[in-house]
């Protein structure tokens, strides 16, 4: 089974912008949907961005015009851009793969902390 492994991340001034990387292990953009979750302390993890095998996208009200999701077919990885960050936006973000035709196939990256804070 393919692995994901996540970089970027840490602390950031409100406005700021940070950028998180997923890199797989194989060539699985084809066959998985690829995605970026958070979760924030006591809170439940959420769905932020997703990105299809098509290219097509879709984000959390909350993130639309400040986050963008991408892929690197060569590099096997996929990106979240995060501008404008806010304070609420501090969570553990988590890279995801989700299989396109068995959705039960899961796979998750091992987490990546952002922080927003003055």
């Amino acid at each position: 089974q393919a692995q994901l492994v996540e970089s970027g991340g840490g602390l950031v001034q409100p406005g700021g912008s940070a950028r998180l990387s997923c890199a797989a292990s194989g060539s699985i953009f084809s066959t998985y949907t690829m995605g970026w979750y958070r979760q924030a302390p006591g809170k439940q993890r959420e769905l932020v961005a997703r990105i299809y095998s098509g290219g097509s996208t879709n984000y959390a009200d909350s993130v639309k015009g400040r986050f963008t999701i991408s892929t690197d077919n060569a590099k096997n990885t996929v990106s979240l851009q995060m501008n404008n960050l806010k304070p609420e936006d501090t969570a553990v973000y988590y890279c995801n793969a989700q299989h396109i035709r068995l959705t039960y196939i899961q796979i998750w990256g091992q987490g990546a902390q952002v922080t927003v804070s003055s």
